[in-house]
């Protein structure tokens, strides 16, 4: 059976078109970048300024409506030192102007949380276009500042899923006008992780009905005949064959036999062209992107309650975030291989559903006495990791919403860090740093092992005690990693963030692509485990 029938068959729930499903979009707002600054004709036929100043003790820098922006800024910060100025220019456009004064040290996360607030007063008025004024910034803060506000603006531009019967108005910003640079800035970093992370929350927010792993293969297949990745597919047959045991494990538990791990391959030798699997002669290294893709978490047998199983369609967001990755380093022409697993499931509640005591044997040979059913996430993710580290990958990413444990060590603000490699820790943390995606590594010392030592079986899924279990889970996970292959596991703590988080307005954060390309492309990962 060839790839596009097996494709077929996954699919055959998929009896209509979701055009709903196929509704996200690129972005493509026209950036218009002018080295000096608009006089005050140019302001007056303006709509919606934002306006970035240094924040020194000096005079202010000279520009049109300066003085009376100055008072209006000393009014208001007498009563409130921390947002920025919200202000309308008494000129017959009645110019909506939103004003900030920051430091050059200003941290990248202040930075993109900064520019969320200031495009999120114009969003409110559904412009066509924006202008940013920059006067008196320095060369390289003011490059911080413009990035900061065009990644701010296409995370607001970007429309969410909707299924309501009378749909908000469509978002018209399509050009932004930036004044007060000296030199050409290229944002096409900025554009490909904007796109990647919009893909990754568009999908993590489709309703579980809307994106079954039949659905989501669907999309995935029209996304690599897009780009030009190559598909490998295995079903549950194959991972029967495989002796995928913990995959399935998790899989059987749903009336639709739907479940697979899906493999995509980019190549930079053939961009844009179908490759075969392996061929890549271009580059000698590869990267392997891994995501957890639960569809829906009901907890198994050992059944959420409704308020914490209300949301896990976002479950499959360290899935979202893998393919928005590869999306990214696509549209950047990253000049190494990447392999992006997906690992597509449901965990389901039935007579065939995984239980407790349960010994199943994963794709490697080890044995896994099952604990909590709950605890489904580590179960997938543990063939996928050996399918991937198998072929024996320069590095290994994987991204899952996993534990509870996670959130509740950090909070909703930073995703937790796991290596093999304690030489990246430091490039990890400064990865977060500066993408303003920040995250924090934890141990992952072997004594932890001890508490998954199994009466019966090589290994415990997990324990009851849920004590340290973000880092109990990251050992299990281990277990199906080749000891010669680095690895980075990323805990998506921060994949939903109340009120948004840095740059992202919404709830679902899309967390880790800018964090992902910072690290492979700034800090050459690829070459230091």
């Amino acid at each position: 059976m060839n790839k596009h029938d097996m494709i077929s068959v996954l699919a055959h729930q998929v009896k209509e078109s979701h055009d709903f499903l196929r509704g996200f979009s690129v972005i493509k707002i026209n950036i218009k970048q002018h080295k000096g600054l608009p006089d005050e004709a140019r302001l007056n036929n303006s709509g919606n300024l934002v306006c970035v100043l240094p924040d020194t003790k000096g005079e202010w820098p000279l520009f049109p409506y300066a003085d009376i922006l100055k008072q209006r800024w000393a009014r208001s910060k007498e009563k409130d030192d921390t947002s920025p100025l919200t202000t309308d220019l008494p000129n017959a456009a009645g110019t909506r102007v939103t004003l900030a004064r920051i430091k050059p040290d200003i941290s990248p996360f202040d930075l993109l949380t900064l520019a969320r607030k200031l495009c999120a007063i114009h969003f409110e008025q559904n412009p066509a276009e924006i202008s940013l004024l920059m006067p008196g910034l320095e060369d390289a803060l003011a490059a911080r500042v413009a990035e900061a506000m065009v990644a701010a603006l296409l995370a607001g531009r970007h429309a969410m899923p909707s299924l309501k019967s009378k749909p908000a108005p469509d978002k018209r910003l399509a050009a932004l006008h930036i004044h007060g640079i000296s030199g050409k800035l290229d944002f096409s970093r900025t554009l490909a992780a904007a796109e990647g992370n919009n893909l990754a929350r568009y999908l993590t927010a489709l309703p579980p009905n809307q994106l079954t792993p039949a659905h989501y293969l669907e999309r995935i297949t029209e996304l690599a005949e897009e780009h030009g990745w190559n598909i490998h597919l295995f079903d549950t047959k194959t991972l029967r064959r495989q002796g995928a045991g913990a995959f399935l494990a998790v899989a059987q538990g749903s009336a639709d036999d739907d479940a697979c791990i899906v493999q995509l391959c980019y190549s930079p030798k053939n961009r844009g062209v179908n490759t075969k699997r392996g061929s890549e002669k271009a580059t000698k290294k590869r990267l392997a992107l891994i995501g957890k893709g639960i569809c829906y978490d009901t907890g198994g047998n050992n059944l959420k309650p409704a308020k914490s199983m209300f949301g896990m369609h976002e479950d499959m967001e360290g899935s979202a975030v893998a393919l928005g990755t590869l999306l990214a380093l696509t549209r950047l022409k990253a000049d190494f291989s990447v392999h992006c697993w997906l690992a597509l499931a449901q965990n389901h509640i039935g007579p065939k559903a995984y239980k407790q005591n349960d010994v199943v044997t994963a794709s490697n040979g080890t044995t896994i006495e099952v604990v909590h059913t709950d605890a489904e996430g580590r179960m997938i993710l543990a063939d996928t990791l050996a399918m991937a580290s198998a072929e024996h990958p320069n590095l290994i990413i994987d991204y899952a919403t996993l534990t509870g444990a996670c959130v509740y060590a950090l909070g909703t603000r930073y995703s937790g860090a796991f290596t093999n490699r304690a030489a990246l820790i430091p490039d990890i943390i400064e990865a977060g740093r500066q993408s303003g995606e920040r995250v924090w590594p934890f141990p992952t010392d072997a004594d932890y092992d001890k508490e998954l030592e199994s009466d019966i079986a090589d290994i415990k899924q997990c324990t009851l005690t849920g004590e340290a279990d973000h880092i109990l889970a990251a050992r299990f996970l281990s277990r199906f990693v080749r000891d010669d292959t680095p690895w980075l596991h990323i805990d998506l703590a921060a994949g939903n963030s109340k009120g948004g988080l840095a740059h992202i307005p919404t709830d679902i954060t899309g967390f880790g692509v800018r964090f992902t390309l910072d690290l492979l492309l700034d800090r050459g990962v690829m070459g230091k485990g």
